[in-house]
């Protein structure tokens, strides 16, 4: 039977690794998105401070692992091979939910993880022993710690609720003091800031981070633990001190508090968080030397041992699990993504936004808008004038490229990472695991909400996007608890089968997911956009959209000869398919076209003719996009209802059309590749002829209606794919006479003007 345990450990330590870097991916961007959004520094140096700060908070952790041994439930009340299966259910359901959330690119909580997951396997174990023992269904209580894990549920999701006002109010206070143009205040006020705000980040990283060493010797950490406001006063006049000097030398203490805040962070990261990655394979491991020693039977030991005493995690052990957490930070793509998410969230500026907007977000809003409107009606006009010139954002500077600007200031960044360093720091002395996920991300959106970053064009789509997060950490936690529950079960009934088959289970899903993200990051990358050099001139344009005009028009002729085909054979599962690619295109386009505001904003005076050629381009590709649309989905949803089947001369008329459009759409596609627009009046022609077919088949099937039996619904449809066909085709032709528009234009450059035309330009 050791065999079977040794084999265990050998999955423990692979999953661990598996673990950590899924883990590290998922929190990432709790340390590094003020750091990334404000531009404070490099990539590359905010890379290795995040490094070194996660190395040294990885050897401070020892002391966070109790948590996975006995915080959730009770391991005297479990034998030795129980236990085993509590923690393997624990990792294996971890690694799963962990993947899907990274592969969403939402950040979730490790830390609610990792205590729902504990909490639903051990609650099936103990569920299970109850049954075999004929007890009743309330002594479950007797194998959980029900006392720890209420005060670390609750303590997790008060959290919340603390880290958005806490953010929110400190921000805003410090918005006031130093507006949006802190370089005269910075002057008088920046020494103060910078001594509370690297007094607040040493309490973290050398009062209580250093607490939990094994290294250092007891006697200095009591010395420090006694004296404690002595060293902070004395780190408080230190620090202002040399803030002031650093200021009057011309530094930027902002960055300086940044840089700091991104370490300690990462250090509270893996101080506090460590425990969610490797704090179940230890205790597995730790289970494992208790049961090798005591010479009883798998099934006979009680693990009471697990639960007594403090056991310390060894320090090699420790040290490899920080290196694989800076590997996987450095190189893991999920990471980026996920960082991504909350830099989007919290921007200043506007733009195009990740997430759509419900009934919840506009409700919350209209509330703020309302109390807010209220507030300003009972406050001062004078006073609120003065609130107001301290949130005035000056104008960017027009020699940086828009996406080099960074999503926030240097203000906002340094209250973020100073306020959840210290939230943490509370949590983590306390020995509570405070999900960093919870703090950092409730203090950026407080820190954002206060600093009127979420204007009336953007609120419903930042607050959506807030409870689409926060949705999802409760969604977390249930989750987890019953994913964990069934694994359990699995792995209960199932013994040595059952853990080689959630193994195979688990593999196959982690590549299965790594696949589906491949697919979606190569079809981001791959699709075009434009750039604002590339439009300085309306030869600009034409350059630089024929391609991606092309490759449209491929995309809907490809469509609509499947659709009818689709149609024609009543294939559900492939018109569905269609149906998800039409309205991907034009979701892409109306994203495109969305951007133009922005874009015209920053183009100079004489782009303008260029900007209207783009615009008029972009509108009419998203005419024949939601034409296509149109027709995918009402042939999806007569297939979808059952309905009958169009007649043979229909699917005909219908095949005819796709026959003749490919034609003309693939002499189009030639064109544009080529960039040779000479012959675009013959495929105006063309199009002219094929609405004139379009128009006929119309007409064919006014008559078949008199004097044939036809169905009302077979009768709708074909109606309306004809009508929406013929849309597609007028676009398809505007778009033509755009370009042979410019063609001409081209050809009067080309050529003298006559005396005729040089008198009109003259009266003109």
């Amino acid at each position: 039977m050791e065999q079977v345990y040794i084999f265990m450990l050998f999955v423990f330590a692979v999953l661990a690794i598996i673990d950590l870097t899924v883990g590290v991916s998922n929190d990432a961007g709790n340390f590094l998105n003020s750091a990334v959004g404000s531009k404070v520094a490099t990539l590359r140096t905010i890379m290795i401070v995040a490094s070194v700060g996660v190395a040294i908070g990885a050897i401070f952790s020892s002391g966070m692992m109790e948590i996975a041994r006995k915080g959730i439930f009770n391991p005297s009340q479990f034998y030795f091979d129980e236990v085993m299966v509590i923690f393997m259910a624990v990792i294996l359901a971890d690694i799963l939910l962990l993947d899907l959330f990274n592969t969403i690119g939402l950040p979730t909580s490790t830390t609610v993880s990792i205590v729902f997951e504990l909490l639903g396997a051990a609650m099936c174990v103990a569920f299970i022993k109850t049954l075999q023992a004929d007890q009743p269904l309330s002594d479950i209580y007797n194998y959980i710690n029900t006392t720890e894990a209420r005060k670390i549920i609750l303590g997790i999701f008060v959290s919340v609720a603390i880290a958005f006002v806490v953010g929110a109010v400190v921000q805003y206070l410090a918005r006031l003091v130093f507006s949006f143009r802190y370089e005269k205040s910075i002057k008088y006020i920046g020494g103060v800031f910078g001594g509370f705000s690297l007094t607040a980040l040493s309490y973290f990283i050398i009062f209580k981070g250093l607490k939990d060493v094994t290294f250092i010797p007891k006697t200095a950490i009591e010395w420090m633990n006694d004296n404690i406001g002595m060293l902070l006063i004395g780190c408080l006049v230190f620090y202002s001190i040399l803030s002031h000097i650093l200021i009057r030398m011309g530094v930027n203490i902002f960055r300086i508090i940044i840089l700091s805040g991104t370490f300690a962070l990462s250090m509270a990261f893996a101080g506090n968080d460590l425990v969610n990655f490797i704090g179940v394979p230890v205790a597995a491991y730790q289970s494992y030397d208790i049961w090798h020693n005591s010479g009883v039977a798998h099934n006979a030991l009680e693990m009471t041992a697990l639960g007594s005493g403090q056991m310390s995690t060894p320090t090699a052990i420790l040290l490899l699990t920080g290196a694989i957490m800076i590997l996987t930070l450095w190189f893991s793509k999920k990471a980026h993504h996920v960082i991504q998410t909350g830099v989007n969230l919290s921007r200043q500026s506007e733009g195009a936004e990740q997430f759509s907007a419900n009934f919840l977000s506009r409700f919350l809003v209209r509330i703020t808008v309302g109390t807010a409107n209220f507030i300003e009606f009972i406050t001062p006009k004078s006073i609120s004038r003065k609130i107001d010139k301290r949130f005035e954002k000056p104008a960017p500077n027009p020699d940086i490229k828009e996406e080099d600007l960074p999503a926030f200031d240097l203000v906002r960044a340094a209250i973020n990472l100073v306020v959840s360093s210290s939230l943490i720091a509370i949590g983590t002395s306390l020995k509570q695991p405070l999900s960093t996920t919870y703090v950092t991300f409730m203090v950026a959106m407080g820190s954002s909400l206060a600093d009127r970053a979420w204007g009336r064009d953007s609120a419903v789509y930042r607050v959506a996007g807030v409870l689409n997060v926060v949705g999802g950490w409760f969604l977390t936690a249930i989750v987890a608890c019953i994913g964990a529950f069934i694994v359990a079960g699995i792995l209960y009934y199932g013994s040595v089968i059952g853990l080689i088959v959630m193994i195979f289970v688990v593999g196959f899903l982690l590549i299965r997911n790594a696949i589906a993200y491949r697919n979606k990051q190569r079809a981001q990358s791959q699709g075009r956009h434009f750039h604002r050099a590339d439009l300085a001139t309306i030869g600009g344009v034409i350059k630089e959209s024929s391609t991606y005009v092309s490759d449209t028009i491929f995309r809907i002729d490809q469509l609509y000869s499947k659709v009818v085909k689709n149609l024609g054979t009543q294939d559900l599962s492939k018109l569905t398919k269609n149906k998800k690619n039409a309205k991907k295109l034009e979701k892409e386009l109306d994203e495109m076209k969305g951007n133009v505001y922005y874009f015209i904003k920053s183009l100079t005076e004489s782009s303008v003719a260029s900007s209207k050629f783009y615009i008029l381009i972009l509108d009419y590709l998203q005419d024949m996009a939601q034409c296509m649309t149109a027709i995918t989905l009402n042939c999806y949803e007569h297939v979808n209802n059952n309905h009958k089947n169009l007649k043979f001369n229909q699917l005909r008329d219908l095949k005819s059309i796709s026959d003749k459009m490919e034609e003309v759409f693939k002499a189009e596609a030639e064109i544009f590749k080529g960039e040779d627009y000479s012959k675009l009046h013959t495929i105006l022609a063309d199009c002219r002829n094929l609405k004139d077919e379009v128009s006929k088949m119309v007409q064919k099937q006014i008559d078949r209606i008199r004097t044939t039996e036809t169905s009302q619904k077979t009768t709708k449809l074909y109606f309306s794919i004809l009508l929406e066909t013929n849309a597609l085709i007028r676009a398809n032709n505007n778009l033509m006479m755009q370009f042979d528009e410019y063609q001409k234009q081209q050809a009067r450059k080309k050529r003298p003007l006559n005396l005729k035309e040089v008198q009109s330009n003259y009266n003109k």
